[in-house]
């Protein structure tokens, strides 16, 4: 019994797996094209039954994960092994493999989730607790993971050799944090009811919070 068990696990696992085929792409198209939108189906999500919960999408943070693992094997593929891996100095020396870099970078790049959804529920003066923080992360891990892409896809292109590689790179930087931003303001307004102004003064705060949070771990580890 126990062996058929495992088989059937592995059915599902494997289903599962080859499903990301279809449902990656589709979700990243629509975090690109309609983020504001995955947002609110997110929180809308969040209400239904965990059976049927994000049918039709891939979940927030394995949306997040994917989209860190593909960037890390591009990344490999156009410039090598990193050299937080190779080096492993300060917490890199935990890193002792591709597989504890994506994790590490995927803490990372979910301290920007973490932060807007905290400071969502500080501002509506709720309790901070797991059950109104888990919403608001949800639907931020879908505009995170471009997000996030974006930012590899800049550090890949500083690691090039011409100059021109180097100017694409800093101007997708530019470009992610200005589009990641964008909709921090339009989701704060959203969410309290109040004007785009005061929205940025919320963004502005958890970014600002949470880039350095980013800045001090990436500095930590490097």
């Amino acid at each position: 019994m126990n062996f058929f068990n495992l088989l059937k696990s592995l059915d599902e696992l494997l289903y599962e797996v080859m499903s990301w085929l279809i449902f990656y792409p589709v979700t990243l198209w629509r975090a690109l094209t309609r983020p504001l939108q995955m947002m609110d189906y997110s929180d809308a999500e969040q209400e239904d039954p965990a059976e049927r919960q994000y049918t039709d999408t891939l979940s927030p943070p394995l949306f997040l994960l994917l989209t860190l693992v593909i960037s890390h094997a591009v990344e490999l593929s156009a410039v090598g092994e990193s050299a937080v891996v190779l080096d492993k100095t300060g917490i890199g020396g935990l890193i002792n493999d591709d597989s504890t870099y994506v994790l590490m970078r995927a803490a990372f790049f979910s301290l920007f989730p973490l932060v807007m959804a905290a400071r969502l529920v500080q501002a509506r003066h709720v309790k901070l607790d797991r059950t109104p923080l888990k919403a608001p992360f949800y639907s931020q891990c879908y505009v995170a993971a471009p997000f996030a892409l974006m930012v590899s896809g800049s550090g890949i292109l500083l690691q090039l050799h011409p100059l021109a590689a180097g100017v694409a790179g800093l101007a997708l930087l530019v470009f992610a944090l200005l589009w990641f931003g964008s909709l921090q303001i339009l989701w704060f307004a959203q969410h309290l009811r109040v004007s785009r102004w005061r929205a940025a003064l919320h963004a502005s705060r958890a970014m600002i919070e949470a880039l350095a949070a980013f800045i001090v771990f990436s500095l930590i580890v490097v």
